[in-house]
């Protein structure tokens, strides 16, 4: 399975934060945003990684994460010229994907909780059809909203409804087998002028291949891509890690623990950036 992070788009949400500057490389607590969806890719065991960003920040994507290979990981980059959907992201990577299937994650979207990287691995394994998150949320109509029947099955999909049909809302996390490219390749824009990934998923529950994993109280989904958000999510994050003294999203620990890097790696990588909290927390993994 390949991955892709999708961190393009205006950022409106954000203004006039991110005027001059990708939200995606704005600080979550103590790491740039863009560390935590792509945990979530190593999480799952994806080694293969395409970021889709504007242009103007890919140079600095590039710089941030280079290819990967310190990770253990390939990271390649493409540009999106224009939000045109998130759904195109598809479309801009058919060639990445291949014959391969994929999981797209969102660039704001923070998830954490217990046992979560055991689910990640498990649909990271689905070669046919789609699956797709369900988190109850008290504001379901400012997200994509997933109706379920009793057996927890998908019965509708909607993207900000007035009237929500249910409390469940879509997180930006999508696996998708390799029909998706030609799925968004026949799409109709909307009215807003983007190809919605709501409209891909409802190809997938049209042709019932739509599997819906529940998110409950164990886990927690921020998304970072509003003012309150951004605080919510950094306040968590530190949280987590200042009772814990566990960190959230370490690329350099999943990648260890995962067997993508050696002990040496990891040891290498402690030394580079020394004389920070970041680099004391690695080296405290080996000890």
């Amino acid at each position: 399975m390949k991955g892709i992070l999708l961190a393009g788009g205006k950022s409106s949400r954000l203004y006039p934060i991110t005027t001059a500057f990708s939200k995606q490389l704005l600080p979550v607590y103590d790491k740039p945003m863009i560390y935590y969806p792509l945990s979530v890719l190593m999480l799952a065991g994806i080694t293969e990684i395409l970021i889709i960003a504007t242009p103007a920040d890919l140079p600095l994507f590039e710089k941030l994460l280079g290819n990967g290979e310190r990770l253990g990981i390939s990271i390649k980059y493409t540009a999106q010229t224009a939000p045109r959907g998130i759904a195109e992201a598809f479309i801009i990577g058919e060639d990445f994907i291949g014959s391969d299937s994929v999981c797209l994650v969102l660039g704001d979207n923070l998830f954490w909780g217990q046992g979560f990287s055991t689910v990640l691995k498990k649909i990271a394994k689905i070669n046919n059809g789609a699956a797709v998150f369900a988190y109850p949320v008290n504001n379901p109509n400012k997200f994509g909203v997933i109706e379920l029947d009793e057996n927890s099955n998908a019965v509708s999909i909607e993207e900000k409804p007035q009237v929500p049909k249910s409390k469940y809302a879509v997180p930006g996390l999508y696996v998708y087998d390799n029909s998706v490219v030609e799925i968004a390749k026949n799409l109709v824009p909307s009215g807003r002028n983007e190809l919605e990934i709501t409209d891909v998923n409802k190809e997938y529950l049209k042709r019932g291949l739509l599997k819906v994993f529940k998110l409950g109280r164990g886990m927690a989904w921020l998304d970072s891509g509003t003012p309150l958000g951004l605080l919510q999510a950094s306040n968590f994050v530190e949280t987590i890690q200042s009772r814990q003294g566990l960190y959230v999203a370490c690329l350099e620990e999943i990648a260890w623990r995962n067997g993508f890097i050696s002990d040496e790696q990891l040891r290498a990588t402690s030394v580079e950036i020394n004389n920070s909290d970041y680099s004391d927390y690695i080296k405290s993994l080996l000890d």
